[in-house]
């Protein structure tokens, strides 16, 4: 068997690579991951039960946003439980806030 002899023009490009490597990029600014709210009836429902008990706790008028902040879910899950509630004739909204009804 015929051993194969290694060559420097094999070795320069990795030396070249190691070069490369060196330098340092600026790193991209990481976009944040998009969660995803599952619309079904089950959730929905959950949903629907986070805010209300958010709002019974609150025993006031809150905003989407404080209503997401008091049932630690997203704006998102707080409108998918908001529409379930209001189909029910559970709530009512006055000035951009939301109380049970």
């Amino acid at each position: 068997m015929a051993e194969k002899k290694v060559t420097k023009k094999a070795a320069a490009p990795k030396a070249e690579e190691a070069k490369k490597s060196t330098v340092k990029k600026a790193a991209a600014p990481k976009k944040a991951a998009a969660k995803t709210v599952v619309v079904n009836a089950e959730n929905a429902g959950f949903k629907a039960g986070d805010v209300y008990q958010a709002l019974a706790a609150a025993e006031k008028a809150l905003t989407v946003k404080e209503i997401a902040k008091a049932a630690k879910i997203s704006e998102e899950e707080t409108l998918l439980g908001l529409g379930w509630l209001f189909k029910e004739g559970k709530l009512a909204a006055a000035d951009e806030k939301v109380t049970l009804a």
